[in-house]
């Protein structure tokens, strides 16, 4: 997949040009971009530098098409940098104050995850900022500032009083002090919003040389595949039949698993109360094992009893495919006995807990009998058993369903939640106590950060950090396993104190899991979680190429509200369709999963259409919509991908889709003959900086309207775009209105009126003429979201129109003549075509033998 900062795009080597034309610091604090002031009340403590004054071009290993590409844009770049009077470890500066001025930012809302914010002054901003762009009309350009990585110093920017904005700069150890910053924050200008990104983060690739863009990485094996993600199915209940019998529930409903995540819950994990040696029992719920810690590498007892074979004969063990669900009950029944207990001992009246206690003892008693109800029945099906444990089951997956090719596993970082258990493995490990920055004080509450804090992590000591990394990785690799998802990834931070600071604890981590990757995943399979910091951005991505660019899909809220069932969906949106503009110039920008069966999840089904990433769910076993599935996914397990990856279009780049009770998300995308475009009503909910949370507004949960048109694409992006954005006229497919429109860039916007929580696509393709008369445009088949996505390949000849179509089902395409024939795999079918809506319609077959592709030909 070519990003959107296509390397190929042609830009000439130009001298650098001085920054004067550009930016200017005065010495009366002020902070001009082309003549217009940006910040002011700048202190003279504030110093700015141009880019190539401070860059080392030679100090880079940047492939030479980018370090041609920051060459020719550096005049736009430079630094703003500080000094104080005392080294400290923590150090905070004003970089000028800015008012009525409209921008966009993204901020951690907690330690792991960030999201959008828009605003008009400095303080607006919210704690732990990433970046900010500003919208500066006066000379039609944007200014980007980012917050960066220096020697041992890592900063963010947060709000300050009376417009001014602050930024921080801090080790993460007591013990790594600094007084001067030449380069804590960097500034780019640029005349449009998506080439800034691609700008600026090019410039810092060469100027850091710690991490690498996406052009330079290869693509994971599961971006263009359906998968399945074990998580709401089983949560940490999760074990070896349940997971075959999901896997057969999407086989037998004509959807193979192409790839599947095994999420946590599959390893050897105890507290520090436990048997060093043994697994803890019991855990079902996201929550109970968050102190618990790594006693081995290998998998947990549940799948090392596996015995081979044992799931794939006549006689196989049965199944009750509700057992999860009834595990998962009772263990919530014994999450509330426990809380209304609780709530009675500090009611401040001496209680009688017997009652409750015994309530709770049942419940348990309960719970026990379904975690082994089936212990054993696998083990007694085969006396010759060759193989057992991960290996043997991973056989047996790829035995049994021959399109399953990827099957990756969950680790944490530090290898649990809680990290590795001091003296069961030979590496040197110690628990360390957590420590919180004072930055993400202004955070949300976590119950995860909370249980980390209470336990500390068991850290390998970060010289071992590499070995840790290639001793568990290659054991898995050994065993089946072909790829990691790498969660809870910003814990480094907590625990940096006597390890030199956050940054040089972060390399060290950092780079071993890349060395790691790199010998056992391909180099590519690696999904990190749990990320979204801009030291990891800046540290960890030398070779990962693939991240959660989202919180997770919560089907529900947590704290209660009963509306978070709904606008929780529109929140996950914003997310990950705003983290893009940074995120994926860095690595491929994963949507998460969802559940086919949510209530919402036809508004995630749409966005995950067209999102330009892997599409996986973590349904429930028999909680599948296959319907809904097949909408986005083919008969054999690929699906549509567009070629790049989504983005807000410019006009909601700085308003607000979650509670302005104006605005729709809209995202831009393409597909390798058009364009697509995602509506989607978001509002609902947002960020209380008073509570620190997100919470519904159900006063903005409502039917919003909304204007569509074909320049809020933007088609200058890469070549291919360049060529479909010169056309005169576009056909428009409107997809879940089934209707077909003619537009030019001249034509009004279309009209969009969307419920809450629902959405709407725009499949744009340019008009080709065909001879004198005939117009014509292929729209793909419309039986699935994406669906130009379908269309393989495309060309022209004379008075006909060749393609290659993978899918089965409708194919629609515009036509203002009737064609004379329309042939499908050599042989003439049957088509529709309507004068007045020029609609021209004929079905296609799958082949399998063909890969379901099929060869069509429009002749006129």
């Amino acid at each position: 997949m070519a990003p959107p900062n296509d390397p190929v795009i042609p830009i000439s080597l130009i001298k650098s040009k001085s920054l004067n034309p550009y930016f200017d610091l005065s010495e009366d604090g002020k902070f001009t971009v082309k003549g217009v002031t940006l910040l002011s009340e700048i202190p003279n403590n504030v110093s700015f530098t141009d880019f190539s004054s401070i860059c080392k071009y030679s100090d880079s290993d940047a492939p030479f098409p980018i370090l041609q590409r920051v060459q020719s844009t550096s005049h736009r770049g430079g630094f703003f940098g500080f000094q104080v009077e005392e080294p400290a470890h923590r150090v905070m500066n004003s970089l000028g104050r800015f008012h009525d001025r409209n921008f966009l930012s993204i901020f951690r809302f907690k330690t792991w995850w960030s999201t959008q914010c828009v605003g008009k002054c400095g303080s607006d901003l919210q704690m732990e900022t990433q970046w900010v762009l500003f919208d500066v009309p006066e000379i039609r350009s944007y200014v980007l500032i980012v917050p960066l990585i220096e020697g041992s110093f890592r900063a963010a920017l947060n709000p300050g009083d009376d417009g001014h904005v602050m930024i921080c700069a801090e080790s993460g150890s007591s013990n790594v002090k600094e007084s001067i910053f030449k380069a804590i924050a960097y500034v780019h200008v640029c005349d449009n919003p998506y080439n800034i990104m691609k700008e600026a983060f090019s410039a810092l690739r060469v100027y850091l040389n710690t991490f690498s863009l996406l052009e330079e990485k290869g693509t994971p094996t599961i971006m263009d595949r359906f998968g399945w993600c074990t998580w709401d199915a089983f949560y940490l209940s999760v074990e070896p039949k349940g997971i075959f019998h999901g896997v057969d529930e999407f086989s037998k409903g004509g959807l193979p698993i192409r790839f599947l995540i095994i999420d946590d819950g599959w390893q050897s994990i105890n507290c520090d109360d436990d048997n060093p040696y043994e697994d803890r029992k019991g855990l079902v719920l996201g929550g109970e094992q968050m102190t618990a810690r790594l006693h081995r590498f290998n998998e947990g007892e549940k799948f090392r009893n596996y015995k081979g074979g044992s799931l794939l004969g006549p006689n196989s063990p049965p199944y009750n495919p509700m057992k999860p669900k009834l595990i998962i009950s009772k263990a919530i029944e014994i999450e509330h006995a426990e809380k209304d207990r609780a709530r009675v001992a500090q009611s401040g009246v001496t209680p009688d807990l017997s009652t409750l206690d015994e309530k709770i003892k049942v419940l348990k008693q309960e719970l026990d009998g379904l975690l082994e109800g089936e212990k054993g029945s696998e083990n007694d099906q085969n006396s010759e058993v060759k193989e057992c444990g991960m290996k043997a089951f991973t056989k047996d997956l790829k035995s049994k369903f021959k399109g399953l090719d990827d099957i990756w596993v969950w680790h944490a970082l530090c290898g649990a939640w809680g990290g590795v258990r001091p003296k069961t493995t030979h590496f040197n490990v110690s628990v360390i106590p957590c420590k919180l920055s004072p930055g993400l004080a202004g955070t949300m509450d976590d119950l995860a950060v909370d249980k980390i804090v209470e336990g500390g992590i068991g850290l390998v000591h970060p010289d071992q950090a590499a070995e840790f990394y290639d001793f568990m990785h290659s054991y898995l690799s050994s065993v089946g396993i072909t790829g990691v998802k790498v969660d809870v990834i910003h814990t480094l931070e907590y625990v940096s104190e006597q390890f030199g600071g956050r940054v040089e604890l972060a390399k060290k981590y950092y780079n071993g899991l890349s060395k790691s990757l790199r010998k056992n995943f391909k180099g590519t399979n690696l999904l990190s979680s749990m990320e979204q910091c801009n030291d990891f951005l800046f540290l960890g991505t030398k070779q990962i190429s693939m991240g959660r660019v989202g919180d997770d899909f919560w089907f529900q809220d947590p704290n209660g509200d009963p509306n978070g069932v709904f606008w929780l969906q529109g929140v996950h949106m914003i997310h990950c369709s705003y983290n893009s503009l940074w995120m994926g110039q860095v690595f491929h920008p994963d949507w998460d999963m969802f559940q086919s069966d949510h209530v919402c999840a036809k508004f995630h089904a749409g966005s995950r259409a067209i999102c330009g990433g892997p599409i996986y769910v973590s349904d429930s076993l028999g909680g599948h919509d296959f319907d809904l599935l097949k909408k986005l996914v083919y008969p054999d397990g690929t699906i549509p991908k567009c070629q790049h990856f989504a983005l807000p279009t410019r006009d909601v780049l700085f308003e607000n889709p979650l509670f302005d009770q104006k605005t729709i998300l809209k995202i831009w995308n393409f597909n390798k003959y058009g364009a697509v475009l995602g509506a989607f009503n978001c509002q609902g909910a947002g960020w209380d900086r008073q509570e620190r949370r997100i919470k519904g507004y159900k006063e903005c949960y409502k039917t919003m309207e909304g204007l569509v048109h074909v320049n809020d694409i933007e088609w200058d992006q890469t070549l291919q775009g360049i060529e479909m954005g010169c056309a005169e006229e576009y056909a428009v497919y409107i997809n879940q209105k089934d209707s077909l429109l003619l537009v030019t860039p001249k034509s009004d916007p279309i009209q969009v009126k969307l419920n809450p929580s629902s959405f709407e696509l725009f499949t744009f393709v340019p008009i080709k003429k065909l001879g004198r008369f005939v117009r014509f445009a292929s729209i793909g088949l419309t039986n699935m979201f994406n669906s130009g996505g379908t269309i393989r390949e495309l060309e022209f000849e004379d008075l006909s129109a060749k393609m290659k179509v993978k899918g089965v089902g409708s194919f629609l395409a515009y036509s203002n003549e009737a064609p004379k024939k329309c042939i499908v795999n050599g042989e003439e079918v049957q088509f529709e075509w309507s004068n007045k809506k020029n609609k021209l319609v004929f079905d296609l077959p799958w082949i399998e033998e063909n890969g379901g592709v099929s060869q069509v030909i429009v002749q006129f």
